[in-house]
């Protein structure tokens, strides 16, 4: 074979290898049916830009799995993500998203079981102890009662999608301690807060684990963008309109989240 043949073929070969290199991604990419569930740190509350057919639930243009969406060519996407949600709220409200073509499922989900919201109200508004004593319910609730409620959410979500992949997405840090902060709660508080988060996501990543799913572990890609951070802040602090109040912003959605569920999505 004369080597000007033989270059010939290598190219042929080359661009066939390319040609259907590029075909199987785009295939694989149109074969993706996403189902994005959770609360409203799924939902995108914080962050702004809600759609108008959420409602109360305010799923954002710019929280992670919308993001996520908009960039891949999905074959379907089920964004059923709910402010204030709990694990009984996406059994009864967000399974209808998954079927047996589901093949990719994203959920953050526990923090509202534990009592965020009202703990945060009592960190800001009382006293130290008062703050202290609320933290250590939430994280007794997360460590006693909320493992049953996770394992019977993910295991309705892998009956209800059996060949999904599904994606569990942790809780950073709030604060970043000792931090720029001059005003605003103690130390004390911030460090208990933050506690309560190491607290949570170590029960959800050990649930998630058992139920063979994939977890993203966040507080490291928020770390110095926390509330009092160094850097630019990826969370909100007390804000209006209040419920925004202490959830990543859209920064921290297209920073924080949508990278770590990009890995493992």
């Amino acid at each position: 074979m004369s080597r000007v043949r033989a270059a010939s073929v290598a190219l042929v070969a080359t661009v066939l290898s390319v040609t259907t290199l590029a075909a199987a991604t785009e295939a694989n990419a149109a074969g993706v049916s996403y189902a994005a569930l959770g609360d409203s740190y799924s939902a995108g509350v914080g962050s702004g830009s809600y759609t108008s057919d959420s409602g109360s639930c305010s799923r954002s243009t710019k929280a992670y799995p919308y993001l996520w969406n908009a960039a891949h060519a999905t074959t379907s996407f089920s964004f059923v993500a709910c402010s204030g949600a709990k694990t009984d709220d996406v059994i009864a409200n967000q399974l209808g998203a998954l079927n047996t073509s589901t093949t990719l499922v994203s959920i953050t989900i526990g923090g509202n079981d534990a009592g965020f919201a009202s703990t945060m109200q009592t960190c800001v508004l009382s006293s130290d102890s008062a703050c202290l004593s609320a933290v250590d319910s939430a994280k007794s609730y997360a460590t006693n009662t909320l493992p049953g409620k996770l394992a019977n959410v993910y295991g309705q979500i892998k009956s209800k999608a059996p060949s999904a992949h599904v994606v569990v997405l942790g809780y950073p840090h709030l604060y970043k301690v000792p931090g720029s902060c001059i005003f605003g709660i103690s130390d004390t508080k911030r460090t208990a807060i933050n506690s309560a988060a190491d607290t949570l996501d170590t029960v959800i990543a050990k649930q998630v684990a058992n139920a063979g799913f994939t977890y993203k572990d966040v507080r490291s890609i928020f770390a110095e963008h926390e509330i009092c951070g160094s850097s630019s802040q990826w969370l909100n602090s007390t804000t209006l309109p209040i419920t925004d109040s202490y959830h990543p912003n859209s920064s921290g959605q297209a920073y924080g989240y949508l990278p770590s569920f990009s890995a493992a999505a």
